[in-house]
């Protein structure tokens, strides 16, 4: 879904008593390290995201979702924060030494929104589909616990020394994946009484206490990230679940009266100011309209009408993330912006990077998903009669297609 703009998430309760029915408890706190690189395997890098955020974002989009809370080693403070910029999480909660604990410090730490049901979930698990999480919140309102799983296909071996012992019978063996469901109360007092015994996962628990836990379709894409390979895997799946849309857009001000012009975001000190109903940042407005056409949404002037008085000296960073917000609930992502800033003065060159840093902010992208260039058209139009300014830009999103998830 690209990365969601700087916007509180619409269920996270800003103050007063929390209640949520369903909790996504997203556990990140691992550090193991047979995935080479500089971090953890839940923040490498995958089509361009951190791996948690992918799981992060199909949750926070999913309407059965209230709450979703992540827990985290704190020694990954910096790459969680760039994980999660924009998405209005809750502050995380710190995990243990191991994945039990950090489950059960998780269970104990959202007790607060009384949550009805708990999705427990890998962060290393980057693919979500949403009708996965649909068959695990459904089977709970029949049963204490589920989970998602698929059969196992292959023959199985049990070998030793670098020799088959033996062939396992693979009859009613499933391979368990995440997320896996339960009834909150009923995890929440399962985790507690087997503290002192060690379990593989949250199911392995529920049934060390005797609740029986209800198995329903899990998912082919839904890849732990485990070697390079598995996140080779995990990126053809994305790629095949998406189709690339492009959208355009322009827009002009005309300058008047004022000691500066806002352009994405940033205030440039100039002889003039550019005059709009809005803040007149013509690079928010063409990336607006970049991405609602690429969105077949209309454009700026349908979504916030000029003859409006509400949107009269509007900081234009609204109408951008409107647009996000709109882009995020069609499960899509930014891959690229695009703009060219054209006009005789003030000279870019010298704010381009700090355009380009506040816009990829807003946006919650990467520095180098965010172009910003600048031109003049030589003293030819009004541009270059120095009448105004006027910029385009170019969107790319990833849009789930037909089969996408």
């Amino acid at each position: 879904m690209g990365r969601i703009a700087t916007v509180p998430h619409p269920n996270l309760r800003l103050s007063g008593p929390i209640v949520d029915n369903t909790v996504a408890l997203i556990v990140a706190a691992g550090r193991g390290r047979r995935l080479p690189g500089d971090r953890p395997k839940q923040y490498r890098h995958l089509a361009g995201r951190p791996v948690l955020r992918w799981g992060a974002e199909a949750f926070l989009a999913h309407p059965a979702v209230d709450r979703v809370q992540i827990v985290y080693s704190g020694e990954d403070e910096a790459f969680y924060w760039d994980a999660v910029e924009g998405l209005g999480l809750p502050p995380p909660i710190e995990g243990g030494a191991t994945r039990q604990d950090s489950a059960r410090l998780g269970l104990a730490a959202i007790a607060d929104s009384a949550p009805a049901k708990v999705l427990i979930h890998d962060g290393a698990r980057p693919i979500v589909p949403s009708t996965m999480i649909d068959r695990v919140i459904a089977a709970l309102d029949d049963g204490p616990a589920a989970i998602p799983a698929l059969p196992v296909s292959d023959t199985l071996k049990r070998g030793a020394d670098g020799v088959v012992t033996t062939t396992v019978d693979r009859a009613d063996l499933w391979r368990a994946q995440t997320p896996q469901g339960f009834r909150y109360a009923a995890i929440h007092e399962a985790h507690n009484a087997v503290q002192n015994s060690e379990h593989t996962d949250d199911a392995a628990i529920a049934e060390t206490v005797g609740l029986p836990v209800a198995l329903v379709a899990g998912a082919a894409e839904n890849i732990k990230i485990t070697t390079e390979n598995d996140l080779f895997r995990a990126q053809r799946w994305l790629v095949a679940a998406h189709e690339t849309r492009v959208g355009s857009g322009f827009d002009v001000h005309r300058f008047g009266p004022g000691d500066g012009v806002r352009l994405a975001g940033v205030s440039i000190a100039h002889d003039q100011a550019l005059i709009g109903h809005s803040d007149a940042d013509v690079v928010l407005h063409a990336v607006t309209d970049a991405l609602l056409g690429a969105l077949g949404a209309g454009d700026i002037g349908e979504h916030f009408p000029p003859s409006d008085p509400t949107w009269r000296d509007a900081d234009s960073r609204q109408f951008l993330l409107h647009a996000v917000e709109l882009m995020a609930a069609r499960g899509g992502r930014i891959a690229h912006i695009d703009v060219t800033i054209i006009c005789e003065r003030p000279k870019i060159s010298p704010h381009r990077a700090a355009m380009a840093a506040h816009l990829a902010g807003i946006l919650g992208l990467e520095a180098d998903r965010v172009s910003i260039k600048a031109t003049t058209t030589e003293g030819l139009g009004f541009t270059g009669r120095g009448e105004g300014i006027a910029a385009q830009a170019t969107a790319t999103l990833a849009m789930p297609n037909e089969s996408g998830f």
